[in-house]
Parts: structure tokens; sequence; C-alpha cells
């Protein structure tokens, strides 16, 4: 395999480019593709086997593409989908909830954790595994927040609503006694501003985006495949609206998401 391809990155919708963003910074020779279904966003409220019929239709679109690895930038779909969409396609694949509990076992004092996801990750048990493999014994409190990704979407990072609905969710883990909390869905590191308020100083939040990317630089390497040299570009689609996925992904991620092209699936 070359390694001039690109690397395939792929949420639910705009949340996943913050995973781009860290893998940007860290590689910045390396060419992106990144696919947001914003046709069936979010992904949290579905069942496992429509979670995993949506992620292997992307996998498949990036993997005709000719990436030379795909990373799964969406929560839910690692937690649900993760081994099938790796045993489907030809190229490594890693998935943002082991990065995530890795940096959350390292970085807890007291050795107690919170974690914030969809309704799907939560249930899925998959960070509470994850974490507990890492350092036996990390005492781990959860907290659904369904809403989180819908008021991402909708582009309200700082409103006032969000800032409501927020405190409702993060009551419990407020009163828990966590050090550290994970943010389980990679649309939650936008409202950072909003959760640093509500869970104060004392509190450390992980958002699993920088680690996935070094964890890809690292699998990239061992492989032989990372470029050296030139700068990336980026490519961008979506399976709905891809006007205000611009809009949204041009305030986030600045002017150089120029274009946005749509794939829709039948």
């Amino acid at each position: 395999m070359r390694t001039d391809r690109p690397i395939g990155i792929f949420d639910s919708g705009l949340g996943g480019l913050t995973v781009l963003e860290a893998v940007s910074r860290r590689m910045p020779e390396e060419d992106l593709i990144y696919f947001g279904d914003t046709a069936h966003v979010p992904y949290g409220s579905k069942s496992k086997e429509t979670v995993t019929r949506y992620s292997l239709e992307v996998a498949r679109f990036l993997a005709a593409k000719g990436v030379k690895a795909l990373v799964v930038a969406c929560n839910t779909s690692s937690a649900l989908a993760l081994p099938e969409v790796a045993r489907s396609l030809k190229v490594p694949v890693l998935g943002v909830i082991q990065p995530g509990a890795d940096a959350a076992a390292a970085a807890t004092r007291n050795g107690h954790v919170g974690i914030i996801g969809t309704e799907a990750t939560i249930a899925s048990g998959a960070y509470t595994r994850a974490l507990r493999e890492r350092r036996p014994g990390v005492r781990v409190t959860t907290a659904a927040c369904p809403l989180f990704v819908p008021l991402v979407e909708e582009g309200w990072w700082s409103h006032r609503a969000t800032t409501l609905v927020a405190r409702r969710y993060l009551e419990g883990l407020r009163r828990s006694g966590i050090d550290t909390l994970v943010l389980g869905c990679t649309h939650y590191p936008l409202l950072k501003g909003v959760l640093r308020r509500i869970m104060g100083p004392r509190v450390r939040l992980i958002d699993s985006a920088e680690q996935t990317a070094l964890e890809t630089e690292r699998l990239l390497l061992s492989l032989g495949l990372r470029r050296a040299g030139g700068r990336g570009r980026r490519r961008f689609f979506v399976s709905d609206a891809p006007r205000r996925f611009l809009r949204l992904a041009r305030r986030l991620v600045g002017v150089r998401v120029r274009v946005v092209e749509q794939h829709a699936f039948d």
C-alpha cells in the first residue's frame, strides 16, 4: 500500500471534525477524507443493528476511495460496530474508545472516572470495560446525555438552553466525587466551555481526539504507511445537507473547509 493514500475518518455528523483536526495537527502531511453521516445523525439513540449497517455503508464508501487506514470517530459506532467494520475492510481500523479510556486511566488521581455519552454508548458499557482493563479497580460513574448531539448539530455550542440541559445531565456527576470526566462522544468537545463551567476546575475533561490522533500515527509508523513531506489535503463528504454542514464546519475548523460533497446511500 502506498504512503500517499489518504486516511479516512467518519462520524454520524459534525463531531468527528474534532478528531480530524487533531489528526491534521499531528500529521499535517497526510491527506484526509471525512464523512459525516448527516442523513442519519444521531446514532446514539439507534439500535446496534442499525448503527452497524450505517457504519458499514460509510466505511465501505471510504474504502472505495482508497484510504490506507480508517478512524471511526464516533463513539457509538466504536462501541457497537467496530469489530464488524474492522472485519469488512482490508485496511487497519481504529476506534476512539480505547484511546479515550487510556487517557482517562492515566489522568485520574483518585481512581474515580465519570463518562458521558449517547444512550447507546453508555448502555454498551464499552468505556467501563476499557477503563477497567487499563486500570483494574477504577470506580466509574456514567450519564447518558442524548440531547447534546442535536444541540451541537444545531450549532448551539454556548447557548443558554445547552447550559440548562447540561446542568440537569451533570447534576449527579458533580456530586459523585469524580476527578476525571470522559467526553464519550466526539460531539461533546464542542461543549467544553459549558462543561468546564459546570464541573469546575478540579475535574479534568478527557477528549479522546488527541489520543486517537497519537494512536493513528503510531499505527501508520508501525506499518510503514506514514507519509513524509508535503502538505495534506482535505476532502469532505456528507450524506445530507451539505450547505448546513459547510456553514458549521467553517465555524468549527476554519476556512480550509471549502467544499462539501454529498453522497446519499440507497
